[in-house]
């Protein structure tokens, strides 16, 4: 027994030296690399740096799970002293998992992005290498939903939806906030149509919608100006189970107000508790929504009382609230209003911000007060509040609107020298300027300087240069633009399509114009800007039978039409003699909605004086249309109506009458 008990230490140890016997070299240095991390002892690494293999990395960055931090510092460690050459996909990938187990999420998105970005690695290729890591890095699917997120922040929406796809025939299903951040990107991009599709398979995987998911729904029905399918979405929420939060209810505020449904947006603020059993209220963001869209509406007077509202619920208004009240005065031609509005928001201690300047010089400029314009521009500068990339477009517009293209050329190339251009507005301020003054090539110089400097043309920037070739009759160097920017993945709209069914007008080529046209009727992009475009080439061009085709249509197209469209076949019916067609037209016009304007007055009065010298007649004409809701224009009733009432025995009140309508 006391043999056995003095044998026992030794045989554990010769049993311990047995196993320490089989570790191979590889399992010692890794041993040795986690104890000298874990103790911070980051020059004992140095001489071991030749051995660490990129195999090796991988499986330090793997012990070091439950140390995401320690494991992102060895991860930069590696890549200092060995560069790219230290590290692998694999490697890269465990420190993935890794930090998204320590939920470090910021930086797993930062390591991605680098990744796919830097490294020009394809995100399936970093898809394969996490599932490959998956299980020995004790991961979850959040990684996955990383992957998608990094894709999406980089504006690569083929890449995310390849990985949300791949990852399903990998075994593994992405969360639904993978979706809802790829519905998310999509609605950002204004890709509703795909947004749409990629909600229908969403939902075809049995997806469990939460309430960001319905948020989602609800705003695009909103971009699309249905605020109404937008709270049908709200009550099917409400009875799969998921609560709103405040951002449902901002977001179909926003939406009515963006159809100017101004009383169903009221209506929701004011019905917010029942509607959430008290669980939500209305916050800053949804009253300055309410506020937008009252001053959007130049119902100014209920926007101050909004913005009163506010104040009694402690809820006091932002600098956003001012700015957007400042801008509705402006708008409605009432600048003392807001000036005054500006010297309240001083007085509580909110300072003025580029945005509120902007509207301020903007508007004294459209007022041709450009002395005080330009001191508050000087008053900007000397609070420090750098001039923005709006606020060089305002002084280029103004410029270029008075005819000194030179002084604002002059201008720009100032403003590039001291690197204050940003973006593409002050660009194409300019590029529009110099088409409407026919120096397409200075245009399209402007274009080629904006790709030097790093930027990259947008649709406003294609489309100017685009209407302003066809204009000219270009039709070579507009098709040219065109195919470079469709080259550039820039989806034409239909400002675009436009142009080109009015050039084909203007070059006589009809026959290509309603071809065009019939192309934007079956992708559903016909509007009132086609179909009058379309309607003045035919009469331009004296194709009565374009006209009658056009006419007959006005029933299928009958909210395509507007005021313009109706004055245009007025003018032709007049011109032809049809002065009663005219007045059915006129008819026509009211029972559909459309109130007749100042044009329609002066082109029926002044050719009824053209037709005929009978009084009884021209009054007549006169009487129909005020009775029709015409104003009447002042010059044309002083001209041609006046003088044929004082020709007629009337009681002074009645011709008095006549004068003030």
């Amino acid at each position: 027994m006391l043999l056995t008990n003095r044998a026992a230490p030794v045989i554990r140890a010769f049993h311990a030296g047995k196993r320490f016997s089989n570790f191979s070299p590889q399992d010692i240095l890794l041993r040795t690399v986690c104890l000298s991390l874990r103790q911070r002892k980051w020059k004992s690494l140095d001489p071991l740096l030749p051995s660490l293999t990129t195999p090796l990395v991988a499986h330090v960055v793997r012990e070091l799970r439950d140390s995401p931090q320690l494991a992102m510092e060895f991860y930069s460690w590696v890549r200092e002293k060995k560069g790219l050459v230290g590290h692998s996909l694999d490697s890269c990938c465990c420190l993935v998992h890794v930090l998204v187990r320590g939920r470090k999420f910021d930086e797993t998105l930062v390591l991605l992005k680098e990744l796919i970005s830097s490294n020009g690695v394809s995100p399936v290729e970093i898809l394969e290498g996490l599932v490959r890591s998956f299980e020995s890095c004790c991961s979850s699917i959040a990684a996955l939903d990383s992957l998608v997120r990094a894709c999406t922040l980089l504006g690569d929406a083929d890449g995310a939806y390849e990985v949300i796809m791949r990852s399903r025939v990998m075994g593994f299903q992405v969360t639904v906030h993978s979706w809802n951040n790829f519905l998310n990107h999509l609605l950002k991009a204004n890709d509703l149509g795909r947004f749409w599709r990629v909600y229908g398979e969403m939902v075809s995987y049995r997806y469990v919608e939460n309430v960001n998911s319905f948020n989602l729904l609800i705003y695009a029905l909103c971009r699309e100006f249905k605020p109404h399918e937008a709270i049908s979405v709200f009550y099917r929420m409400l009875k799969c189970g998921t609560w709103p939060n405040v951002v449902t209810f901002n977001m179909m505020i926003d939406g009515a107000c963006r159809a100017n449904e101004m009383g169903l947006a009221v209506k929701i603020l004011r019905n917010i508790g029942i509607m959430s059993r008290d669980l939500v209220g209305p916050n800053l963001v949804t009253y300055n929504c309410i506020i937008n869209g009252f001053c959007k509406t130049r119902r100014l007077k209920l926007a101050k009382d909004i913005c009163r509202e506010m104040n009694d619920l402690a809820l006091g208004p932002n600098l956003r609230t001012y700015a957007t009240l400042v801008d509705g005065y402006l708008r409605n031609g009432n600048s003392e209003e807001a000036f005054g509005l500006c010297d309240e928001m001083v007085e509580k201690g909110l300072t003025p911000n580029v945005v509120v300047y902007n509207s301020l010089i903007y508007r004294l400029h459209r007022e041709g007060n450009t002395k005080d314009a330009s001191f508050l521009l000087f008053d900007m500068v000397e609070r420090q509040l750098s001039p923005d990339s709006y606020t060089h477009s305002i002084l280029l517009e103004e410029l270029c609107s008075k005819g000194f293209m030179n002084k604002a050329l002059m201008l720009h190339s100032q403003v590039l020298e001291e690197k204050l251009v940003v973006d593409n507005v002050p660009h194409n301020v300019l590029i529009k300027y110099l088409c409407r003054s026919k120096q397409i090539s200075g245009a399209k110089q402007l274009l080629c300087s904006m790709f030097v400097r790093g930027l990259i043309p947008d649709l406003v920037t294609y489309s100017t240069l685009i209407d302003g070739y066809l204009k000219e009759g270009d039709l070579a160097n507009a098709l040219t633009i065109y195919h470079t920017m469709v080259n550039l993945e820039k989806s034409p709209n239909l400002v675009v399509y436009n142009s080109f069914v009015n050039g084909f007008c203007k070059m006589g080529l009809l026959d290509l114009s309603h071809v065009m046209a019939n192309l934007l009727s079956k992708m559903g992009m016909y509007d009132t800007i086609t179909f009058n475009t379309l309607l003045n080439g035919y009469l331009l061009s004296g194709n009565a039978k374009g006209v009658c085709d056009l006419v007959s249509k006005l029933g299928k197209f009958g909210s395509v039409a507007n005021v313009v469209t109706y004055n245009t076949l007025i003018n032709f019916m007049c011109k032809c003699g049809c002065i009663s067609e005219a007045k059915k037209l006129v008819e026509v016009m009211v029972h559909r909605g459309i109130v007749p304007d100042a044009v329609t007055y002066t082109t029926l009065i002044m050719s009824s004086l053209k037709r005929t010298s009978s009084p009884e007649e021209v009054i007549d004409l006169h009487d129909f249309m005020v009775l029709k809701g015409v104003v009447p224009v002042k010059h044309t009733y002083q001209t041609a109506v006046k003088p044929f009432l004082a020709q007629q025995v009337m009681p002074p009140d009645v011709s008095n009458e006549y004068d003030r309508k």
